[in-house]
């Protein structure tokens, strides 16, 4: 991939951030690392915080980026860049160990700050970027898991002893690329709240309120309530969405500065998915027209040809599926086939999954 030069005559962070910054043998990893860099930018990071994040409903998304966000949030998908140092954010992990748990390694983790009178409160938010809805295990419980060992994590960093006043409010947002239908453009919050069992005893609502779990749910414009983050995320991961129209509609729609870093990434991630998308459909027709050479010999070479055709776009669309986790619709737009043709293909992959 040739990389773009600057007017000065000096190559631009393109080549550090693909070759330093990705260390991935396929595209599809790259394609899925680029997209974490690109959501750990603040500007995207403090729209989804105002959106989702009750502590920023009544803020400003320039002054969540610059006055509530510490310090550079941290990718763990990948090293951080080496001329980003201050990426790294003293006193906390992107992994947290354990000898019984294991590790736990987080996409996108960084500090904040919540507004208020008096001292700010502390937050510790984590991003995830989930192209598979159905991994094996509902996503909610692993959001779940994903706040707790942050609770526990804050033991010895933090506080220490019984200082549990200390604890700092948890939030682990879900960035869903692929949900069912029936989820599509949807933000749902999970929580800890108070019940009233018996008489109606008050607690702080700051002393239980400590852990949230955030699933947004794309779902693209066919859907209802395709606006404000949900288009804005929708955009900037498209695989369909050319990377001159992202940032137009970035630009335009959402008043985000492209900096030369986040163009880069955006860059990397449209060029990725093109390469992706163009690796899928010539290796499931090379795949199908020799099937079809092979069989056109006895049939008839047109007919064997047609065959072949048809064959190699059913492995395209399944590459294409398994390389970037698409649908099977989401997979036949990328590969540009025609709608009238696409219930036969989905017949096909189905009729072909039972074999």
């Amino acid at each position: 991939m040739p990389c773009p030069v600057g007017a000065d005559g000096e190559v631009r962070r393109l080549e550090t951030t693909i070759a330093q910054g990705l260390h991935v043998a396929d595209e599809g990893a790259g394609y899925d690392a680029a997209c974490k860099r690109v959501l750990s930018e603040k500007a995207i990071l403090a729209r989804i915080m105002k959106a989702c994040l009750a502590e920023y409903h009544d803020c400003d998304v320039n002054d969540i980026a610059g006055k509530y966000i510490e310090g550079q949030p941290q990718v763990s998908a990948v090293a951080v860049l080496p001329d980003e140092d201050s990426a790294v954010i003293s006193g906390l992990d992107t992994e947290d160990k354990t000898v019984r748990e294991g590790t736990v390694t987080y996409d996108i983790r960084f500090r904040a700050v919540a507004p208020g009178t008096g001292e700010p409160i502390g937050l510790i938010v984590n991003v995830e970027a989930q192209s598979d809805y159905y991994p094996g295990y509902p996503l909610i419980k692993r959001g779940i898991y994903y706040c707790s060992r942050m609770i526990s994590s804050q033991y010895g960093r933090e506080f220490s002893g019984s200082h549990y006043e200390k604890l700092k409010k948890v939030y682990s947002i879900w960035i869903c690329m692929n949900p069912p239908k029936r989820r599509g453009n949807t933000i749902t919050r999970y929580r800890l709240v108070e019940e009233h069992l018996v008489g109606e005893a008050v607690e702080a609502v700051r002393n239980y309120d400590l852990l949230s779990i955030i699933m947004l749910c794309l779902g693209g414009p066919d859907g209802e309530n395709y606006d404000g983050v949900l288009r804005m995320l929708d955009v900037l991961l498209s695989n369909e969405t050319s990377e001159a129209e992202k940032r137009k509609i970035l630009q335009e729609d959402y008043d985000i500065q492209m900096t030369r870093t986040m163009d880069e990434e955006v860059s990397v991630m449209c060029n990725l998915s093109k390469g992706v998308i163009e690796k899928s459909m010539a290796k499931g027709l090379a795949e199908g027209m020799a099937e079809g050479m092979a069989k056109g010999m006895a049939k008839g070479m047109a007919k064997g040809m047609a065959e072949g055709i048809e064959k190699g776009l059913v492995a395209s669309i399944k590459n294409l599926m398994e390389t970037l986790n698409l649908s099977v619709e989401e997979a036949m737009a990328a590969l540009k086939v025609p709608e009238a043709e696409r219930q036969k293909y989905a017949d096909l992959l189905k009729e072909q999954s039972r074999q």
